[in-house]
């Protein structure tokens, strides 16, 4: 397994990779590896000859007063998970190598972007499709894969990578969860033990939701009767984020939640049964 710095040895890896008829698949990740991302891996082995896994804190998702010195770093116990699971190559530059001194270009999605996270995290998804555009310029990968549990994210990368023509597949993999149902995240260890217990109480709402049944007032009720502070709760059209309407064919139940001050994210998707 090679652990590449520059974007130069990074993109000399993939032409040479591409010249032997290798496909490459990336997973872009901030590090702090856990199952949700061993599990991405092995999708992203199931798609490509090659799996190359990116490792970056990237600080323009980050707002000001958000946690990116804190942010959970372990970089050896990730190496260790990329050679188990027989990831190809680490792309893990550091941030002189993403961003020149003067960096003045941004990539901004203009639609997607605005529900959800994008209202109390205005500048975030500014800075994820930025670092994802030049990710994909320096990996050079065939496919590309992320997770449900970002299932904005994952639908506004979908959209830059259409608008803006980059030649490739984007594979959305299955949310993964913990035993207990909390959605797996490296921002779960900042939960004190009675924290995650309580926070068990997104996952448990969500999962009891049937299409018939989702009043975004009651899911509110219940998550914030074990002490959640609901950043929002949302019933929207899957694809379009949009307010669920006839012709939606899959509903996206989201909800982000703090439990003390740890943000968690979770969502599940419902067949719209009233489509017509």
């Amino acid at each position: 397994m090679k652990i590449i710095r520059t974007i130069p040895e990074m993109q000399n890896f993939s032409f040479n990779a591409r010249r032997s008829g290798q496909t490459i698949a990336a997973v872009p990740t901030m590090g702090f590896l856990h199952d949700g991302h061993l599990s991405l891996i092995e999708r992203a082995h199931a798609e490509a000859d090659l799996v190359v896994v990116s490792i970056f804190v990237n600080p323009t998702q980050f707002a000001p007063n958000e946690d990116l010195a804190k942010y959970p770093r372990n970089f050896e116990r990730d190496c260790a998970l990329c050679e188990q699971h027989k990831v190809a190559a680490i792309f893990a530059p550091d941030s002189h190598a993403i961003y020149e001194p003067e960096h003045s270009t941004w990539v901004v999605e203009e639609n997607l972007s605005l529900p959800l996270c994008g209202k109390s995290r205005p500048t975030h998804f500014r800075g994820v499709t930025t670092v994802v555009a030049k990710l994909f310029n320096a990996i050079l990968p065939d496919i590309a894969i992320f997770g449900q549990k970002d299932a904005q994210q994952a639908l506004i990368i979908r959209r830059m990578v259409l608008d803006l023509n980059f030649p490739i597949k984007i594979i959305v993999a299955p949310l993964v969860r913990e035993p207990d149902g909390l959605a797996l995240s490296s921002r779960n260890r900042f939960l004190s033990d009675d924290e995650r217990q309580r926070a068990l109480v997104i996952s448990q709402t969500l999962l009891g939701l049937t299409a018939e049944n989702i009043d975004p007032k009651t899911i509110k009720s219940q998550i914030s009767s074990t002490g959640g502070t609901i950043d929002y709760v949302e019933i929207l059209d899957a694809d379009t984020l949009q307010a669920v309407n006839p012709n939606t064919t899959e509903i996206l139940v989201a909800a982000a939640v703090f439990f003390g001050t740890t943000r968690l994210i979770d969502n599940i998707l419902l067949p719209n049964n009233k489509t017509s």
